[in-house]
């Protein structure tokens, strides 16, 4: 049976993609999906790796066909079934907001398609708010991001382009995040957000999951 396709959106920021995040990402999804990665102009990614057996990985992955991400700006939605969008903190540069992601997004909100977001990575569903004088697409929804304490971690934290956590509370969404650095996932209808690297392969896992029940009522259904 052919296998469906998943699109893997990534920043093409230089504040980067978490390695890890990544990594257990393609891991869990390849052997389930047709995986095509897509970045804002079809930038290479900056991978940040925290160590060597990371940093071997991403060099291998790079000489892979599949590792170059097309243009986002030319992703036709309709084609995929599943959305990612892992952690990394560039997503609050290039993907919050973005015109086309979020087009991207408005579709597999529409279409109640599953959406999986990861720590800072949720900043790319913080849009068509208060900027198009709409409701946010997310309003009502239990959503989890990077939370303000392990942020404020960061030597870099006084200017950063947008705090999810804030974002979520102001917009209609309801936020909830464990202690920092633990893992921890909220599902609410077919939107899965995790709050960090280490809530990744579980996120993940339910992403799948989730694809196999909405499957599983298309076929029911007809």
């Amino acid at each position: 049976m052919a296998k469906s396709h998943c699109l893997i959106v990534l920043s093409g920021a230089t504040q980067g993609i978490d390695a890890c995040c990544f990594i257990q990402c393609f891991k869990v999804l390849h052997p389930v999906f047709n995986i095509q990665l897509a970045s804002p102009n079809g930038k290479t990614p900056e991978y940040r790796c925290s160590d060597e057996s990371s940093k071997r990985w991403i060099t291998e992955f790079k000489g892979k066909p599949y590792s170059a991400p097309v243009r986002l700006e030319s992703v036709d939605a309709s084609r995929y079934v599943a959305l990612l969008i892992p952690d990394g903190y560039g997503a609050l540069n290039d993907l919050f907001n973005n015109v086309h992601l979020q087009s991207l997004v408005n579709h597999f909100f529409t279409n109640k398609k599953p959406i999986c977001a990861i720590g800072s990575g949720v900043a790319a569903l913080c849009g068509f708010s208060a900027s198009r004088n709409i409701p946010w697409n997310f309003s009502g929804f239990s959503l989890t991001s990077t939370p303000v304490a392990e942020l404020a971690k960061l030597p870099e934290f006084g200017s950063l382009p947008l705090i999810v956590e804030d974002f979520i509370k102001q917009n209609g969404g309801v936020y909830n995040a464990s202690t920092p650095g633990s893992p921890h996932i909220i599902i609410d209808r077919f939107v899965i957000t995790g709050q960090n690297e280490a809530s990744t392969v579980t996120a993940v896992q339910n992403l799948i999951l989730l694809c196999n029940l909405s499957k599983n009522r298309r076929s029911t259904s007809s």
